[in-house]
């Protein structure tokens, strides 16, 4: 098994373990039940999503970054700036064009030339 997945299960089995120790915990307090069910629901789900934004964020700023800056599948390009320059040729007429279906036959297909 993955140790990072091996590390977020265990995580995931703590945060249920806390969450039903406080739902014990808050009933004793004389707490309404249906506010600490909202409360460890709460943790239960925001928990593991904290943990998961943090090691996306450490695994290169993916989840959450604030530069800006666009990951994607090539690592961080620069966002919609770089696909507005790749244009289509019309495999049928050969024309050069922005997307979509060719202007000039209406032919859908086209390869991109960058």
């Amino acid at each position: 098994m993955n140790p990072q997945l091996k590390k977020y299960y265990i995580f995931l089995g703590a945060s249920l373990v806390f969450s039903i120790g406080l739902q014990i915990v808050l009933g004793y307090l004389g707490v309404p039940w249906f506010i600490s069910i909202g409360l460890v629901m709460a943790i239960f789900i925001l928990l593991p999503m904290y943990m998961r934004r943090r090691q996306m964020g450490q695994m290169g700023n993916y989840g959450g970054s604030s530069s800006g800056a666009g990951g994607g599948f090539f690592g961080s390009g620069g966002g919609q700036s770089d696909s507005a320059n790749v244009r289509y040729v019309c495999l049928v007429c050969n024309n050069k064009h922005k997307g979509g279906s060719c202007p000039r036959c209406g032919s859908k297909m086209q390869r991109a030339d960058f």
